[in-house]
């Protein structure tokens, strides 16, 4: 397949309202192997994105290999916290609390940020008990602990952990140009929504590391343990991944186990999938949730890993129903005729 032929369409996801295609939202995405081989491509692969929270499986990767996580003990579903880009539901937001104490840290030492809970009747709970949510309601904080508790382990400075040149944000910039073979030096960088650097990766690098997740046979034995021990974080736990009727949490709860699959602000997504292998990774073009979610829905289903009872479980994913004022069905989104060609 040549890479970035302008030949090779784009995926391309439709909302429909009646009878006709009201609009159309467009991405790119590439399914690799470990050894770097494209199995299935769309659109321009190489294209550099900012990867967001669709890489929290690779960042939660030194909180095993450097033993910090082993040194706290910490759960599999702090594990799945670490990797999550959580609704601060209570459960969230109260395991979250209860590992900081553990570190003798507190939601203070958080240097995320604090944003309205994504879980509507949290949110609203909030309102009514007059709380305003701190960083321990931010959607990366279960992240966030696991960067202090890593620092804590390494006898690190904890304030500051966000700067580009913390030991921490070292780390998982070395992880990322390890794990997708790439050179991260001089690409595009700024802030993530949780304060974190955030790099210019390209796709193919991007699902190359998560192939290399999916199967690291090729890994160094700690880094493949730790590989190993996320995914299954991930899939025992999906809730604490995402929470309530998220696309993370449902999918990987139909999916009992066969695949990880986690999500990027800005339409971006990621998917790993072990039993055959192989990476994915997404870009949305105009940055749109509900389109993301439908493609990669989409792509799972190609690649053969939804039996009957995940795609029911997924239904309203794989083509998602758009909903008037009075929750009448008023038309679809849905990949477009024939994307599977591409």
């Amino acid at each position: 397949m040549t890479l970035n032929n302008p030949l090779i369409p784009p995926l391309t996801v439709e909302v429909t309202r009646g009878a006709m295609v009201e609009s159309r939202h467009r991405g790119d995405c590439v399914v690799i192997d470990r050894t770097g081989k494209v199995v299935r491509g769309w659109g321009g692969i190489d294209r550099l994105i900012y990867p967001r929270s669709a890489i929290k499986p690779l960042q939660a990767l030194p909180l095993i290999e450097t033993g910090a996580a082993d040194a706290f003990d910490i759960s599999e579903a702090e594990l799945a916290l670490a990797a999550a880009s959580h609704s601060s539901t209570p459960d969230h937001v109260n395991a979250i609390a209860a590992w900081l104490e553990r570190l003798g840290l507190s939601e203070s030492d958080l240097e995320c940020g604090g944003h309205d809970p994504m879980h509507r009747d949290s949110d609203k709970a909030l309102i009514r008990s007059g709380v305003v949510p701190g960083p321990l309601y931010n959607n990366c904080s279960g992240k966030h602990a696991g960067f202090l508790n890593t620092a804590r382990h390494m006898g690190e400075e904890t304030k500051g952990y966000l700067g580009p040149d913390h030991p921490v944000q070292q780390r998982l910039a070395a992880v990322m140009e390890e794990m997708g073979a790439t050179d991260l030096s001089e690409t595009p960088r700024g802030v993530d929504g949780c304060g974190i650097p955030v790099y210019g990766m390209a796709l193919r690098a991007m699902a190359l590391a998560m192939a290399r997740m999916a199967d690291p046979q090729d890994l160094e034995p700690a880094r493949a343990d730790a590989a190993k021990r996320i995914y299954k974080a991930m899939t025992s736990h999906p809730n604490m991944v995402g929470g309530p009727g998220r696309f993370d949490t449902v999918a990987m709860t139909a999916g009992k186990g066969a695949f990880v699959v986690k999500a990027g602000a800005e339409g971006v997504y990621a998917g790993i999938v072990p039993g055959l292998g192989l990476g994915v990774a997404l870009k949305i073009d105009d940055g749109t949730k509900r389109a993301a979610e439908v493609a990669m829905a989409g792509v799972l289903d190609l690649l053969g890993v939804l039996d009957i009872e995940a795609k029911a479980g997924m239904q309203d994913f794989l083509t998602a129903p758009v909903l008037n004022s009075a929750g009448l069905r008023v038309g679809d989104i849905r990949m477009a005729d024939g994307w599977a060609e591409g």
